[in-house]
């Protein structure tokens, strides 16, 4: 059964949350950023919710934690937040996570919106472990890029949106990949998200591809190209 850590500091919503998804995985409650830690530390989750407003610190900075460890950048994380400014909401895709539900929020949603992203990543995960294009290799497993060059390979590791855009652009090399395919290849035509958080996750995507961020060219008003071409120019 997938195990899904729950990191919210109200009973109530434990228990709602747990009800929604009762049928979809066994739901582990942790009350506080410092819980949840020792329950990362032992224990392999599919999927964290995550609140924003927790005793003992952000939920953002908590993501941004998550999400800098290998194991981490591999888990999906969904904020489960009374905070519903756009600022807010930017923040978080941001700080690492994959969608943003406000509260109140209506169980059956709840439990739509987990299991989407639960088969977006099961998916990623039987494709097979390897896609080379020339001298770009993409690790599913490991979810990293590898660029061959004369001077050696370089390694870039990848938060699991920032892989699914790689791979998504990889597999359509030269072509303009708009916004909107973007938005439900990548995150579901289930989950609402805003189409600007696709440029900030974009945008980190290239600062971590370093000296080749120009594979990924930005078509205006449009969307993104990927041109492996460019690799013998760098």
């Amino acid at each position: 059964m997938k195990q899904i850590l729950l990191v919210e500091d109200s009973q109530e919503i434990f228990h709602l949350v747990r009800g929604a998804l009762d049928s979809v995985g066994r739901l582990v409650w942790a009350p506080t950023v410092e819980t949840a830690r020792k329950e990362l530390s032992g224990k392999e989750f599919e999927l964290i919710l995550l609140d924003v407003g927790l005793p003992d610190g952000s939920g953002f900075d908590f993501c941004q934690e998550v999400t800098a460890t290998p194991k981490g950048k591999r888990t999906p994380i969904l904020f489960l937040t009374a905070h519903d400014e756009i600022s807010e909401k930017l923040m978080g895709f941001s700080a690492g996570g994959d969608d943003y539900i406000t509260k109140p929020f209506s169980p059956l949603e709840l439990k739509a919106r987990v299991e989407a992203r639960l088969r977006t990543v099961s998916q990623l995960k039987v494709e097979g472990d390897s896609l080379r294009w020339k001298e770009l290799e993409l690790l599913k497993s490991k979810q990293q890029v590898l660029l061959y060059t004369q001077k050696g390979q370089e390694v870039a590791d990848l938060t699991s949106i920032e892989f699914k855009l790689m791979m998504l652009f990889a597999q359509r090399p030269e072509e303009v990949v708009l916004r909107d395919e973007i938005l439900n290849e990548v995150w579901g035509e289930d989950v609402h998200v805003y189409s600007r958080s696709v440029d900030t996750h974009v945008s980190k995507l290239r600062k971590k591809l370093g000296s080749h961020s120009e594979l990924i060219e930005s078509v205006h008003g449009r969307g993104y190209r990927f041109v492996p071409t460019k690799l013998n120019e760098v």
